[in-house]
């Protein structure tokens, strides 16, 4: 069977659940807040997932969907080309929210006007409320929302009537309430919009009368019934890196297929100080999970020496990952599935979404590839089963959670694939993996001893590929900075720079300056996502 077939299949058997529960669609318009669109849905309990603007009617009437939601876009709907939904979608029957982009779409298809405004609105705005009923239930007057548009609705189309509105935007919030059809220009689903949850749920609960189906328990029920239809009698290799989403799974597979299952640790080189020991003595010694321990480090670096292209690293890493499990497999095996912890941002950072297949230009822009999707190569000799693709990371710490996952693991930091090879800037070489492992013990000590490690969604050094003049006891230096990465999110697909103290910045900095060999100068980040991404590269 051809990897595309397995892939055909899989999707197949995830339409087929799709059938059996209740959700909410999101068709994505290009914008790079889709997924928190879905995940705000899910907040909710009710399963969500975001498709392609270009899903005709029928197959959104093959997955009968509650409710649909357009998302935002960087479009004008009056643009030359500008992305469009199938024109029968206003009369399925079943409610639809237009956000900001979307409901621009709404009001043009249905016989409105949408033009460039004098006064664009970004950023925060006062949402003053003409019609307290049905979507802005219990959504408080003057609440704030977060605005980000250049477009105004002019006119409505019949049937539609004024909901709330905004000092700069006459036309917040409209509503056809007898089709069910609504639509708001601002964005419910970003933290900064106060009501923007209260909206969602009424929408979810009270317009598409859905009810909290999608939890922890249900998911893990159905991912262990699809593992073992899927799986039958073959063997599993696990890609177990230690962090949290591929040690749930290892905890999830264990469950569904028992000794099935076989992990297998590669130590790429690319870990923190004492990481792969550490692991691997965890799972057999204490989970009783045996890992296979393969030590590759030398043939990873050899792959990446001289290169200082981050999409050129992360997708020779990925290969290499497959190269080495196919090689070990051979070796253990034989092994028909390779099991992956791959999670619902990886898939959409990767993904050239919504890419017309006319011009090939991509609606939303691909950010960056992950190890673990972009970088596998076409001549795949295994079949990829991963239970957690749908998952977001905060879906993920509840299932291990709830499948017996210490809290040790289920509250680590975000670690990426590659590791440490895209932690420093440039190429990659033992001396700088080396001074970058050794600052990185210094700040996740630091963090610790603060009692701050929970509290922030990762924290990090980075190693940048420059050198600056210091002085260290009366002597010149001329050694590398290293960048301290602290930030705050709730699932990485946004985040903030923390206000940690300066009395934690200038011990960590005084230590790494005078215990690490090589660097002379220490900053902090303090850019947010977007318009920066958590790490580096």
């Amino acid at each position: 069977m051809t990897l595309q077939t397995e892939q055909q299949l899989q999707v197949e058997s995830i339409d087929q659940n799709r059938l059996n529960r209740q959700m909410i669609v999101i068709l994505d318009f290009g914008s790079q807040y889709s997924e928190l669109i879905a995940r705000r849905i899910r907040e909710t309990q009710v399963y969500s997932e975001v498709l392609s603007y270009r899903t005709t009617v029928e197959q959104l009437r093959q997955l009968n969907p509650k409710g649909i939601i357009l998302s935002g876009g960087p479009s004008s709907v009056y643009d030359t080309g500008a992305p469009h939904c199938d024109q029968a979608i206003w009369n399925l029957g079943v409610p639809i929210l237009g956000v900001c982009y979307g409901m621009q779409l709404m009001v043009q298809q249905l016989g409105g006007g949408v033009e460039r405004s004098d006064l664009a609105e970004y950023g925060k705005a006062s949402l003053l409320i003409d019609d307290p009923t049905d979507l802005l239930t219990n959504v408080e007057d003057g609440t704030t929302m977060w605005m980000s548009h250049g477009d105004s609705v002019t006119h409505f189309p019949d049937g539609f009537e004024l909901l709330a509105h905004t000092a700069n935007t006459p036309c917040a919030a409209i509503a056809n309430h007898d089709s069910k059809l609504y639509g708001v220009q601002f964005h419910p689903e970003v933290v900064h919009s106060i009501g923007g949850l209260a909206l969602i749920r009424n929408f979810v609960y009270h317009i598409c009368h859905c009810e909290p189906t999608w939890t922890t328990d249900a998911f893990v029920e159905e991912a262990i019934r699809e593992i073992r239809a899927r799986v039958g009698d073959k063997r599993v290799l696990l890609a177990l890196s230690g962090g949290v989403d591929s040690s749930t799974l290892a905890f999830l597979l264990y469950r569904a297929i028992g000794d099935q299952l076989t992990c297998m640790f590669i130590d790429q080189g690319f870990m923190r100080k004492l990481e792969p020991e550490r692991l691997v003595k965890l799972f057999s010694e204490q989970f009783h999970i045996p890992v296979a321990y393969v030590n590759a480090r030398e043939r990873f670096l050899a792959q990446i020496q001289g290169v200082t292209d981050p999409e050129v690293k992360r997708k020779r890493i990925g290969h290499e990952f497959i190269r080495v499990f196919e090689e070990e497999s051979r070796r253990l095996g034989p092994f028909d599935y390779l099991a992956q912890g791959t999670l619902y941002p990886d898939v959409i950072e990767s993904a050239d979404t919504n890419v017309d297949p006319q011009t090939g230009e991509r609606v939303a822009v691909k950010i960056k590839s992950h190890h673990n999707v972009g970088g596998l190569p076409k001549d795949l000799q295994f079949k990829l089963i991963e239970p957690l693709r749908k998952l977001f990371k905060d879906e993920v710490r509840k299932v291990g959670r709830s499948i017996g996952l210490p809290e040790e693991i289920v509250l680590r930091q975000p670690f990426p694939g590659p590791g440490l090879a895209i932690r420093i800037l440039g190429e990659v070489t033992d001396d700088r993996l080396d001074i970058l492992r050794d600052a990185d013990l210094i700040v996740r000590q630091e963090i610790n001893r603060a009692g701050l490690y929970n509290e922030l969604w990762q924290a990090f050094a980075v190693l940048l590929p420059i050198r600056s003049v210091g002085v260290m006891g009366d002597q010149r230096t001329y050694a590398y900075p290293i960048v301290l990465r602290f930030v705050s999110s709730e699932d990485g697909m946004t985040a903030d720079w923390s206000r940690v103290s300066y009395d934690l910045l200038e011990t960590i900095s005084n230590r790494i300056v005078n215990e690490v060999r090589g660097i002379n100068r220490v900053v902090y980040d303090i850019t947010s996502k977007p318009p920066g991404t958590i790490e580096w590269e």
